[in-house]
């Protein structure tokens, strides 16, 4: 697997991690602020930086590249593969009525099957329902063994819109898929968290998929502005500092959601994913220490098992961290180089929604506020 990186601020040129080299049908992965990517001038760069077929963008609340978390800038990780193979699919959910369970159906048909290894997503952040999409993706794999992990796209902390795209410019709506094949593609994944859970456990009493209505027979929306207290005037924002740590009825781990939106109107809340009826709620905070802790427990069980050393490291960490770490920020992606090992490479951003199963299992889940890795080798 031959490796190169490069990033590129707002008003700079292009910085590269490796040295500069021709690669053979690389897979490129470009990762970048909202407002660059919707830059007809921007693109035109990147694509006579990076000359090759498959590209795929995709907008963030924060890029990481190498060691380093940037704000306004264009980070690219371009992959060159030995062994495996990859596939690209996409898809717009404006195509599906916004139903992104049937993307996510269509998606996984179009995506040839024979020696796939594991799936890539890089999904529209701003309304597609990050849980709903891994449901569609998940309801005719018949693999157990098949594996899904990836992101929704972010936007700062605008919360307007993001653009994601396969070849094409990037645009609204997109969910592009990464599939990896081959008999000596390996890989490993793992999600952890670090928030902490506080107040009373109380259950939720009316939802519809990632909407919240009523917890405890009360408005959702009301009660939770009086646990904000005067931070409520700085919703949604201030709702990245104090997620809900949702327990489904019936399961045993809890999934952390991110509150993206409100609705005064009928006093409810939009989730970054479902959060069923007769599900147990909790509200959740977070100390700089605790969550850089997260990304170290993440990387480790990420390390768990592997035969081989990994050659890359696909970071998707929430940007509801990156708002709580401030100046620290960099700090987790240390905490990750320092279980992973010094010398591999580190590319990824900071998303709306991180996807990967629980650690230990197959089935993939949406968490929020986590650090999300995908550890690559072949």
């Amino acid at each position: 697997m031959k490796i190169i990186q490069a990033s590129k601020l707002a008003r700079g040129g292009w910085s590269y991690i490796q040295e500069k080299s021709k690669l053979l049908n690389p897979l490129v992965l470009v990762f970048g602020n909202r407002l660059l990517l919707a830059n007809s001038e921007v693109l035109q760069d990147i694509r006579n930086e990076f000359p090759y077929e498959d590209l795929v963008f995709g907008s963030t609340s924060g890029e990481i590249s190498g060691s380093s978390v940037n704000d306004d800038s264009i980070s690219v990780v371009a992959i060159e593969f030995e062994k495996s193979s990859f596939i690209v699919k996409r898809d717009n959910i404006l195509d599906h009525n916004k139903d992104a369970k049937l993307l996510g159906e269509h998606l996984y048909e179009q995506m040839p099957k024979e020696n796939l290894k594991h799936l890539f997503v890089l999904s529209e952040g701003s309304f597609v329902n990050g849980s709903s999409l891994i449901s569609g993706l998940e309801t005719n794999m018949e693999d157990s063994g098949l594996s899904i992990t990836g992101g929704m796209c972010g936007d700062d902390a605008r919360f307007e819109k993001t653009l994601a795209s396969y070849k094409e410019d990037p645009k609204e709506g997109e969910v592009v898929l990464i599939g990896f094949y081959g008999s000596t593609f390996e890989v490993s994944y793992a999600s952890f968290g670090g928030w902490i859970p506080f107040g009373p456990e109380r259950v939720i009493t009316k939802s519809v998929a990632n909407v919240l209505y009523e917890i405890d027979g009360q408005p959702a929306l009301d009660l939770y502005k009086k646990y904000l207290g005067d931070k409520s005037i700085e919703l949604p924002q201030a709702s990245l500092l104090y997620p809900l740590n949702v327990t489904p009825d019936g399961k045993k781990e809890p999934v952390v959601r991110t509150i993206l939106n409100i609705d005064n109107d009928t006093q409810s809340m939009i989730l970054a994913g479902d959060v069923p009826v007769n599900s147990r709620v909790q509200l959740m905070m977070a100390s700089v220490d605790g969550i850089a802790q997260g990304a170290n427990t993440a990387a480790n069980y990420g390390m768990k098992n592997r035969t081989t050393a990994p050659e890359l490291a696909l970071l998707v960490s929430c940007i509801g961290r990156k708002l709580v770490m401030s100046q620290r920020v960099e700090e987790e992606i240390e905490h990750v180089r320092e279980v992973i090992g010094q010398q591999v490479p580190i590319a990824g951003f900071y998303s709306y929604g991180e996807m990967a199963p629980f650690n230990g299992e197959t089935a993939c889940e949406l968490h929020n506020q986590t650090m999300t890795l995908t550890l690559i080798s072949e």
